[in-house]
């Protein structure tokens, strides 16, 4: 049988509720499937920053390479730690110390979920971000502070590696799925990074002959996603634009509550990191509002990177065996507690 280590990491706010309603259900579904998840909880978080002056441990990230994944509840507490300063410290850290260099988003509406758009055509779009340089690279600084000569310089590295790898990952998804990519840029006006990009993808494109490639710049990719997200199929964006076009896709598919991530190193050899999208929502903390469902869905995806394809499969169909019938944390509509709609979930899983 195989046994799963997995570090489990509430952080703040609703992520200690939605990781403690989720981790149960994943239990269920791994007893049957014969496979065994082995959970370790750390309590790196903004807490922990308050106590000891830093996010996680200083060896946090070689402590983590000791496990089979990583699943994430939310991080930050802005009225307590500087946003900055809690997502810098550890989510990034955690991205780019294991070199997680792929966030794959994926995006479509779960049965008896009524989205926000006027079209009921189904989409399924799965974007796929770089994880790790781009626009959140964290080059540049600041001279003259205070003075009305003051200069901020934020500089975006564009690797050929990290870009390549990327998309090299893109093409494989597409390849696996409808055979269509759309790449992201705004190469119009980018003239340097995005023209780099747009030639790495013609470089790569290359080697993928069995793959449609469309170029959209940003703006009209957004537009789309919104007007037509029907049309699209695997979506593959910078830093940046990948984080922007991901909020527009939880927004389709019914809201942050049901955006799941995975955060992953295609060469392997280091945990993934599996997470909801929605943030530590501190105005609702503690009233068991928060949704599991992104929590769930990620864990979803956590199993399937793991290798445990049935397991995962089972568990996506009990959540929409739940969502069919209109049940649902008050986002939804519903009137469910954050552990309720969990428990609902693991009772289907149970019969």
């Amino acid at each position: 049988m195989n046994n799963y280590r997995i570090a489990l990491l509430p952080g703040d706010g609703i992520g200690t509720e939605v990781l403690e309603a989720a981790w149960p259900v994943l239990q269920t579904v791994a007893k049957q499937h014969d496979f065994s998840l082995e959970g370790v909880w750390l309590p790196w978080s903004c807490e922990y920053y308050r106590s000891h002056g830093k996010m996680m441990p200083a060896d946090g990230v070689e402590q983590l390479k000791g496990f089979d994944a990583i699943y994430l509840g939310a991080v930050g507490l802005p009225d307590r730690v500087p946003d900055h300063i809690s997502l810098r410290e550890l989510l990034l850290a955690i991205r780019q110390g294991l070199d997680l260099s792929v966030n794959a988003r994926p995006h479509r509406l779960l049965a008896g979920v009524p989205g926000p758009l006027r079209s009921s055509i189904p989409f399924d779009i799965l974007c796929i971000r770089e994880n790790t340089e781009g626009e959140y690279s964290g080059a540049g600084g600041r001279v003259h502070r205070g003075g009305d000569l003051e200069v901020a310089v934020e500089t975006s590295i564009f690797t050929r590696a990290g870009v390549e790898r990327v998309l090299r990952y893109s093409f494989e998804q597409a390849r696996q799925r409808s055979g269509r990519l759309a790449s992201v840029t705004k190469s119009n006006a980018q003239r340097h990074s995005m023209v780099f990009w747009d030639e790495m993808t013609d470089r790569v494109a290359a080697d993928y002959p069995d793959v449609e490639v469309t170029r959209y710049h940003v703006d009209a990719i957004a537009a789309r996603m919104i007007t037509a997200p029907e049309t699209l199929d695997v979506v593959v964006a910078s830093n940046l634009f990948g984080d922007i076009l991901t909020d527009i896709g939880a927004a389709i598919q019914g809201g942050l509550g049901f955006a799941a991530s995975a955060n992953i190193n295609p060469t392997g050899g280091v945990p993934g990191m599996f997470e909801p999208v929605h943030g530590s929502a501190p105005d609702i903390m503690g009233k068991g509002l928060a949704n599991p469902l992104a929590t769930l869905w990620a864990g979803a995806l956590m199993l399937e990177h793991l290798g445990e394809s049935a397991a995962a499969a089972d568990l996506m169909d009990a959540i929409e065996a739940v969502t069919v019938t209109g049940a649902g944390t008050p986002d939804m509509g519903g009137t469910l507690s954050t552990g309720e709609l969990a428990r609902q979930i693991q009772a289907v899983l149970g019969r």
